[in-house]
């Protein structure tokens, strides 16, 4: 993979988010009125036994006392960081014994390294990732643990304005364009063996090319991208929301495709932590899990409540956006930038009565799988054993529990991506190696 970036951020555009569209700070205010109105929720809810306020603080002042009460969690500005803000905002840690303090980074290459050396106790941090250093690949090697999983779904896959105009509006057009026109396609992702690497390195896959060979793909942390486009650094990116349409907004880009295009229901960020930290704070990592379980619940409980939301981290301490560029694409309501518009049922999810959350050890080995397909680990690992080391299933499964969240009996799970390929865990290094286009194809 020569022509793959390392993490480290290579030449690219370092910038600020442009403010052209920003409007003026209203974060006090609106977090007095989102705390005001969740604390009413929450006891309305109590009164119903749906909410289990007593039990919860009852639970977190006993033998179960986090061991660490206050703690550092990551977070790169993207709508998916909601579910950690909002657990601080809302103050679900507080109900749990714990306090989150988040932690706004510049990348994802940060996020890893301030977890490995214990700088951030959690992270918000995309799936592959953790799975990455937890084998060495693409920086130094630590015992990793995934907790939860914070989001389903949207992300997108990006092209510029300028190849949109000359015909290229999905993966076909795209493909067809690049055999027209031989010239240096570059691609942008946001971390080598991260979730974005890998939705479009299937995307291009899936129309025949191959991103190893007949395109250059770069690293540039998420908030970058828009203004790397701007100046021509790219061809096209894969990035998480809002700077998809944010690219639209800014009159740059299109949207080529949604990740859920590419596999409907996908998971996609993670809460990461050592696992060190866990072996250590097992209490803690349990409450923090149950803190944001509670505020991605609370994100997908209504329209009011994505809206103050949107309206809480569009606020420059968070994604530093304005809040028209976040809100429409977490309701489901998309637009490609060239005239089309559509719902979308398999928008961005944080909690859907708790189907997203589950740690499926099937979904952390589809990420080996992948880096095996893209030449990142030379040799099949132990897919299951990984996973089995990594997904904190009993951890998720106590949170959840106490909550009354319903835990799948199964840790493994079927879907069938863009392709048409059945994806299930069953087969892991069978699935890996029957790809046509692969690291194996690109020499």
């Amino acid at each position: 993979m020569n022509n793959v970036a390392p993490p480290s951020e290579g030449s690219i555009v370092s910038t600020s988010t442009p403010t052209s569209y920003s409007t003026p700070s209203t974060i006090d205010m609106t977090r007095r009125k989102i705390v005001t109105a969740a604390a009413a929720a929450a006891g309305a809810a109590g009164a119903s036994g749906m909410v289990p306020g007593l039990q919860a603080a009852v639970y977190a002042a006993g033998s179960d006392k986090p061991e660490k009460e206050e703690v550092r969690i990551g977070f790169i500005p993207l709508t998916d960081c909601a579910s950690v803000v909002m657990a601080s905002v809302l103050g679900f840690d507080k109900k749990y014994g714990v306090k989150i303090v988040p932690t706004k980074e510049a990348s994802w290459a940060a996020v890893r390294d301030k977890l490995v050396n214990g700088e951030l106790d959690f992270a918000h941090v995309l799936y592959g990732l953790v799975y990455g250093v937890h084998l060495g690949v693409g920086g130094p090697k630590k015992d990793m643990a995934v907790l939860m999983t914070l989001n389903r779904n949207g992300q997108a896959i990006t092209l510029s304005k300028k190849l949109a105009e000359k015909g290229a509006v999905d993966i076909a057009s795209l493909a067809k364009a690049m055999a027209a026109d031989k010239r240096d396609y570059t691609f942008a992702q946001t971390f080598p063996t991260g979730t974005h690497a890998m939705w479009l390195y299937y995307w291009l896959a899936s129309g025949g090319v191959n991103p190893l060979r007949e395109a250059k793909v770069i690293t540039v942390p998420p908030p970058q991208m828009v203004a790397n486009m701007r100046v021509g650094n790219m061809d096209g990116f894969c990035v998480g929301e809002p700077w998809n349409h944010r690219a639209i907004a800014d009159g740059i880009g299109i949207t080529a495709a949604t990740t859920q295009d590419v596999w409907k229901d996908h998971p996609e960020k993670v809460l990461g932590t050592t696992s060190d930290f866990v072996k250590k704070n097992p209490n803690t990592a349990r409450a923090v899990t149950m803190a944001i379980l509670e505020a991605g619940r609370w994100i997908d409980a209504g329209l009011q409540n994505k809206n103050k939301m949107a309206e809480t981290i569009a606020d420059k301490s968070y994604v530093n956006t304005s809040v028209d560029v976040i809100n429409q694409r977490i309701l489901g309501r998309y637009q490609n930038g060239m005239g089309r518009t559509w719902d979308d049922p398999n928008h961005m999810k944080f909690f859907d009565d708790g189907a997203v959350n589950f740690p499926y050890l099937s979904d952390g080995m589809w990420f080996l799988t992948q880096h095996k397909r893209w030449g990142l680990l030379k040799d099949h690992p132990d897919y299951l054993g990984v996973a089995r080391q990594v997904n904190q299933v009993e951890i998720y499964r106590q949170a959840a529990s106490a909550l009354k969240i319903a835990v799948p009996k199964d840790t493994l799970r079927a879907s069938k991506l863009m392709d048409g390929v059945v994806w299930d865990g069953k087969d892991p290094a069978r699935y890996a190696d029957a790809f046509k286009i692969s690291a194996r194809t690109a020499t």
